[in-house]
């Protein structure tokens, strides 16, 4: 069984397949994104084996493995050759143990060349989170909800800047109404896996664009090393007021029904306070939509001026804006930038 260290695997993951032996659980908690999931066990035999494993010892588990898994060899190299480029794999499994030593054994009979990484998936996890630690090239996109941040982010990656988007690596656009019209989140830690795959295709030698954001965008939390950095990092941030800010939120968030908007007012109801709730609430049933969103915008401005002062004011350039237009705003941070 050839190990290859996170480095080189990555580097030929680009080209080779990968293959995860985990059980489907593990994978679905979170995986090397592209990877293909052919598990060794699935998840109840996952639980007999470890038992026995720790009852009894390493013998008496592959025993009791070879029993349960024997019937579908055949199906998983199958896969395997299916699957395979050119007759090579790459295999993993948690620590790079006996579950890809196992696989691996078995893609051999099909002729399969594999390579197996070294302490496996908990290896890259380590590996990754080191990775946001550095200190990169970074220019932090900052403003009060509803400045359009995201499609700007957007904006400038379609024209040939490095930007990521951490709200669509999130499916989620940070605010209790951000759930809205997008897809079912990723894990934390998936969301970590598919951010360093973007993270990774960065030019290190040229800075790159990121909205500034809370630690948790919806239900996934941006790995410490980055956030920390984003704190520290330049920052412009786009001045636009109430009035030029509302068009967009209206034609996004106006076309949902009552109950829903009411549900979003609710999750942060302690924060804007019984007032403002009962309010907001009340104009959604009036159908005055714009009012819901200005009395909701008043908590998000307040809590985002709030998180300004944690920065040092020498990394904070503000930008001011009269138009929600995403390509002249787009020139305005550009120049400030440069």
């Amino acid at each position: 069984m050839k190990k290859i260290n996170v480095s080189a695997f990555l580097k030929l993951a680009e080209s080779i397949p990968v293959i995860d032996v985990r059980s489907p659980l593990e994978f679905l908690a979170g995986h090397i994104p592209e990877a293909v999931n052919i598990p060794l066990f699935d998840d109840t035999e996952r639980a007999v084996v470890g038992t026995r494993y720790k009852k009894e010892g390493r013998i008496p588990a592959i025993i009791e493995g070879l029993k349960l898994t024997g019937p579908s060899m055949s199906a998983k190299l199958e896969y395997g050759l299916k699957v395979s480029k050119e007759g090579k794999l790459l295999v993993h499994c948690w620590r790079g143990g006996m579950r890809s030593e196992a696989m691996t054994w078995l893609f051999s009979l099909g002729e399969i060349q594999t390579q197996v990484l070294e302490g496996g998936y908990k290896a890259y996890r380590n590996y990754i989170l080191e990775s946001f630690t550095a200190n990169r090239k970074m220019i932090v996109l900052g403003g009060m909800t509803g400045s359009s941040k995201t499609h700007i982010i957007r904006y400038l990656r379609d024209h040939g800047e490095q930007a990521i988007d951490l709200e669509g690596l999130a499916n989620h656009k940070g605010s209790a109404f951000g759930a809205l019209g997008q897809l079912p989140q990723p894990s934390t830690e998936q969301f970590g896996n598919n951010l360093f795959a973007e993270w990774s295709k960065l030019d290190t030698g040229n800075p790159f664009w990121i909205e500034d954001e809370s630690r948790n965008i919806g239900t996934v939390f941006i790995p410490d090393g980055l956030y920390g950095n984003m704190q520290n990092a330049k920052t412009i941030i786009l001045l636009m007021d109430v009035k030029t800010r509302m068009p967009r939120l209206m034609k996004e968030y106006s076309v949902y029904p009552p109950e829903i908007l009411k549900d979003s007012i609710l999750k942060i109801s302690k924060r804007l306070g019984g007032d403002n709730t009962r309010d907001a609430l009340a104009a959604v049933d009036a159908g005055d939509i714009s009012k819901a969103i200005e009395i909701s915008l008043s908590y998000y401005d307040k809590a985002y001026s709030y998180g300004l002062t944690k920065k040092k004011a020498e990394n904070l350039k503000y930008v001011e804006t009269d138009t929600d237009d995403i390509a002249i705003n787009s020139r305005k941070i550009l120049e400030a930038a440069r």
